[in-house]
């Protein structure tokens, strides 16, 4: 993707391994949208154009893309993320899409954490939407000092002193609020002053209340968006118990802002919003030192070393016997991973052919079952290969998005339309239109077949060596069935991988939007044509849909490419593999974790700018400069004829966080905070085009740089414009930040860096649930 004007190319490298922490305690939420039923109509046209977006603890992380024009979308998007383990709830709120004015709220569904942890299995099933109220959106945290003056039997009294807050929930158009606090106890209130056009307002205000006999009223803290006209919105409460505050004397600290629940709450809409269709589940982790899962990891490692040997339990094995389909997929891309990281990947896949070619099998039936070794190959294919796909897959998968054709070969579902011939209307016939298809679907696959054919040399040397490996055992145990071993290759290649991606191209980075009725049509039939073509057996396929029969010859030649690029893929002879494997242990073989076109902001004025600051680089706004993450350092460069480049070393970042909206007008702006070559505190501002790209850049720039000693712990989620900070409105350039880093929030993707430690830890926990079992 070539980096348009103004927008400079970023990459992220994956830099050598850090030294991991002591010991770490995170939490991972996996997350699927699957569908949603019965939603309200929002259009004219009596439909809407849903999407998701989902918050946790009030902060988007993932927007789902949109399904334009239906009441039943389908998303099946799924994601993991990993988050402090103090996070309180995920809510999930269902958006109608509109192209002309603001998007519509269809309604949302909200799981706490402690729900969450009632189902440690995972939550599963169709959530009823509620209402959106204004005043239970509320989100932010308050600072505050509350204590009890005075000793018995003299006048005592009640002080709270309200410091700050942050994060609060922005209510004005301009994208931020006028906050002031408002404080009830024993029938008085008081309030503070205002502090306007701002999230993150600072008071320190002292308020007193005489201590009412006997102390059993409560002090509640409320928070208000000031209006000139009309009524205040309602920006969250905290309520203490005075006579708690009696025993402790003393109660200081951050509290979070929660909705107000006194007033009864409407659920004649419950229901009447529709539903969705989720599965969510929390995994709490607690990763130790790696030295601690050594043992463990010499283990597998040592079986891995020896192969199969006849009258010998491996620990591989009883994982495969042992695991349940739930979480087969899971231990699956552990033990992947973790053999990625020891450098034994090609050592552990082929001990699961030859374990699962010493069962009992059938050559038709070959590593079709959701076994140990089926999943860890598809895993594997995933975490080595995806750049491998999109450059097979992209070409052919963007023609058919862009040219829309209609394809249908099934006669009970061609639609027969009115075209246009020599200035008069006629009806095609259906023959007409079905032979238009066939042509059509003919040609995306003749194209896609050409390119897998000479992709040889572009796919992983990894990939090319578990396949030789495969292709030889499966030779070696059905020498009468030669034509087995090249269905095995394409059981995973065009079965597990190829096929997938074709069908659900969003699922795969292939495309940003689901397909609409036609493109999704036109993909699964080249998906099915695929899958002939992997399983080598055509005949078989038109037995069971006679209607592909038009098809045959071109599925014939297909599967005469397909053996003959499997041929060159298993043929070709590996130095760069022995390369790889000697020295140094293999990761995921793209070092690039994440790159593209982004825009560079400047704090003065408006527009894209390559600021000096930015590592010391000089381009100009709107030049098209380029900003890539290289495996030490950020770089960013001005396309040519411009040769000069700026840099921040990774191990100069202190932060990776996201802007507030109204610092440059506009939204999903992230800021990479560093140290640049003068020992000055800088930083630089990129715009993202949408939620989902912004948490995709701060992941990878957390994941390189989480470990990094001098992160900060706090930062400025505005910008410092004039003479203060629009944010908090502080005057010190360098003064301490108004909000908390969030570091630990990353979301996961295929590309990560390795962490053995974290893979070591989930499969420790998956054995040390089987005790019983392997007792």
């Amino acid at each position: 993707m070539g980096a348009g004007p103004g927008k400079p190319r970023v990459r992220v490298s994956a830099p050598p391994p850090a030294r991991p922490p002591a010991m770490a305690r995170r939490s991972a939420l996996s997350i699927r949208i699957v569908e949603g039923k019965n939603l309200p109509a929002k259009d004219i046209t009596g439909s809407s154009d849903p999407y998701c977006i989902v918050k946790i603890d009030d902060e988007a992380i993932i927007r789902t893309a949109t399904v334009w024009k239906t009441l039943s979308p389908f998303w099946g998007e799924e994601y993991e993320v990993h988050l402090h383990p103090t996070f309180h709830s995920i809510s999930i709120y269902v958006m109608d899409e509109d192209a002309l004015s603001r998007d519509d709220v269809i309604g949302k569904v909200c799981i706490t954490r402690d729900m969450l942890v009632e189902h440690p299995k995972g939550y599963s099933g169709w959530m009823s939407l509620s209402e959106v109220d204004p005043d239970e959106e509320v989100q932010g945290e308050i600072h505050l000092r509350v204590e009890v003056q005075g000793s018995q039997g003299s006048r005592r009294l009640l002080c709270c002193t309200v410091l700050e807050a942050r994060d609060l929930a922005r209510k004005d158009r301009n994208g931020a609020s006028d906050p002031f606090v408002r404080l009830r106890y024993n029938g008085k209130m008081q309030e503070s002053t205002v502090v306007k056009k701002s999230c993150y307002p600072r008071w320190n205000e002292t308020f007193e209340f005489e201590l009412a006999e006997p102390a059993g009223e409560k002090l509640c803290v409320e928070v208000w968006d000031w209006d000139l006209v009309g009524r205040n919105d309602f920006l969250g409460k905290v309520v203490f118990s005075v006579q708690g505050l009696e025993v402790a004397g003393q109660e200081e600290g951050w509290f979070r802002l929660w909705p107000d629940k006194s007033k009864p709450r409407e659920d004649e809409h419950r229901g009447s919003l529709g539903s969705l269709q989720l599965q969510v589940r929390l995994r709490d982790e607690t990763v130790l030192p790696s030295h601690c899962y050594q043992p463990l990891v010499q283990l597998l490692c040592q079986e891995v070393k020896s192969g199969r040997q006849d009258g010998q339990v491996h620990l591989v094995t009883l994982l495969d016997e042992t695991t349940t389909a739930e979480c087969r997929q899971e231990v699956a891309i552990s033990l992947v991973k973790l053999f990625l990281g020891q450098g034994l990947v090609k050592e552990f896949l082929d001990l699961l052919f030859e374990l699962e070619l010493a069962k009992p099998c059938e050559p038709n039936t070959l590593f079709r079952s959701n076994s140990l070794a089926s999943k860890s190959m598809e895993s594997f294919l995933k975490v080595t290969g995806m750049p491998y796909l999109h450059a097979v897959l992209g070409p052919t998968i963007t023609r058919v998005f862009e040219e829309k054709k209609y394809v249908e070969l099934d006669p009970s579902k061609v639609e027969v339309k009115d075209v246009g011939c020599s200035g008069l209307h006629r009806v095609q016939t259906e023959g007409e239109v079905m032979e238009q298809g066939r042509q059509h679907l003919q040609s995306y696959l003749g194209e896609l077949l050409d390119t897998i054919g000479k992709s040889a040399p572009a796919c992983p040397p990894v990939i090319r060596a578990a396949f030789r490996q495969l292709f030889q055992r499966v030779g070696e145990r059905f020498p009468q069935h030669q034509h087995v071993k090249f269905v095995a290759v394409t059981s995973f290649l065009c079965l597990r991988f190829f096929s997938p991606a074709i069908m659900t191209p969003k699922l795969f980075h292939l495309r940003d939007t689901h397909a609409d009725a036609r493109t999704s049509r036109t993909l699964l039939l080249l998906a099915k044509a695929v899958q002939m073509v992997g399983n080598m057996e055509p005949v078989a396929g038109r037995a069971k849909e006679p209607w592909l029969a038009p098809l045959l010859p071109a599925l014939q030649q297909g599967i005469s490419q397909m053996k003959d690029f499997i041929s060159r893929l298993v043929g070709m002879e590996e130095e760069e593999e022995e390369e790889e494997g000697e020295g140094r242990p293999p990761g995921p073989p793209a070092s690039v974790v994440k790159e593209g076109p982004l825009i560079l902001h400047k704090t003065r004025g408006k527009g894209p700018l390559l600021a000096a600051g930015a590592g010391g680089g000089g381009g100009r706004g709107g030049d098209g400069s380029g900003v890539a993450l290289g495996s030490h350092p950020i770089h960013i460069h001005p396309p040519p004829p411009h040769q000069r480049m700026g840099t921040i070393a990774l191990a100069d970042i202190l932060a990776a966080e996201k802007v507030e909206e109204k610092s440059f007008g506009s939204s999903h702006v992230m800021q990479v905070v560093y140290v640049d070559a003068g020992g000055r505190q800088e930083t630089a501002y990129l715009q993202c085009k949408c939620v989902n790209e912004l948490n995709q850049w701060l992941s990878a720039l957390r994941k390189v740089c989480g470990n990094n000693p001098r992160v900060l712990r706090a930062y400025h989620p505005g910008v410092f414009r004039g003479d203060k900070w629009s944010c908090c409105h502080q005057k010190e350039r360098t003064g301490p930040g108004c909000d908390r880093t969030r570091h630990g929030v990353t979301l996961q993707e295929w590309s990560d860096p390795l962490d053995p430690a974290a893979e070591a830890q989930r499969l420790f926990h998956h054995l040390q649930g089987l005790q019983g079992m392997l007792r």
